[in-house]
């Protein structure tokens, strides 16, 4: 990235507060949910894989979710935490366009596949008849393969629109990591235009794809409302439990891309929840919530414990 005609070689970002009490703990709750985040959705990971009965398109899904979830915890919070440790709090021109580039590219990545999982959940409880016959092991990895392929696209639009501003002035990016509602505001331009290009392409976006999970999951709520099985019941517990990752997730986007000149500190605070609390919802919402998976990770340990052992834990 050439930044030869740029003025501005890098960047300083103000973080969330100046007082040292307030930074330091901040310091000690996001290296505690960083650590959690990564723990948890690896062991998501682990366990899916090691345990055959989860072979399924759903947990197929959680899996990949785990993924993105780990790798948009990872974009931004460990230098937020180094921040804390050493005070430098500059990163290079360079580093910020990459920052924009993973942040939209794993949110870009994750809304689709939050549709994906919100579709196997539309045809498993609505039309459970041609389950198998239209969610298979191909068809998950080519929305699998679709989400990413979406949230490359999206992510070049965005860097290839912040390297084309002119930034010759102020260069405090009052946040703490690189995104264009901030970083577009230090530019040389006219931001209103601007943030009209932030509206179409990421506010509208984020809306229109939070309506139709909407629309989705209300006509699962109807559907499992007409039934009183155990098995409904189970259903009704895990399409709650991905509505709460869906609206966790996509209330935060959509305010800070729909009203890109909002205050800052509104658009901080909502940021913390979509790179920070979020992912850590998919080990505390799948694991606490979901009887499958807890027995999946007891087996897990108990294999891992007793590794010579043979018990009917050691066959799944």
């Amino acid at each position: 990235m050439d930044v030869a005609n740029k003025s501005v070689s890098e960047f300083v970002l103000l973080g969330l507060s100046n007082s040292w009490k307030l930074q330091l703990f901040f310091f000690i709750v996001f290296s505690l949910f960083y650590v959690a985040t990564m723990v948890g959705n690896s062991l998501i990971v682990i366990t899916v894989i090691a345990d055959s009965h989860l072979h399924s398109p759903m947990y197929f899904l959680l899996t990949n979710l785990s993924i993105i979830d780990m790798s948009l915890a990872s974009f931004t919070t460990p230098k937020m935490i180094a921040d804390y440790l050493t005070g430098h709090k500059t990163i290079s021109f360079d580093g910020c366009i990459t920052q924009i580039f993973f942040l939209h590219l794993f949110t870009g990545t994750e809304i689709i596949l939050l549709m994906a999982m919100s579709l196997d959940r539309y045809i498993a409880i609505c039309k459970p008849l041609r389950y198998t016959s239209v969610i298979g092991p191909w068809v998950c990895a080519a929305l699998v393969v679709a989400s990413w392929v979406v949230g490359v696209m999206h992510s070049m639009s965005q860097v290839i629109f912040a390297l084309t501003l002119p930034f010759c002035g102020p260069n405090e990016v009052d946040s703490f990591f690189c995104d264009l509602p901030v970083v577009f505001q230090l530019a040389c331009v006219d931001t209103y235009v601007l943030g009209l290009f932030m509206i179409s392409t990421s506010g509208i976006i984020a809306l229109s794809c939070f309506i139709l999970l909407l629309n989705s999951y209300i006509i699962v709520f109807v559907t499992i409302k007409h039934h009183s099985s155990k098995g409904s019941s189970k259903a009704l517990s895990t399409c709650t439990a991905h509505f709460i990752v869906v609206f966790m997730f996509f209330g935060p986007c959509i305010f800070i891309y729909m009203w890109p000149l909002s205050s800052f500190l509104t658009d901080k605070i909502l940021s913390v929840f979509y790179t920070i609390f979020t992912p850590i919802l998919n080990p505390v919402i799948y694991t606490l919530r979901n009887q499958e998976v807890k027995t999946a990770m007891r087996k897990l340990k108990h294999r891992l414990l007793n590794p010579h052992k043979t018990t009917p834990w050691h066959y799944f």
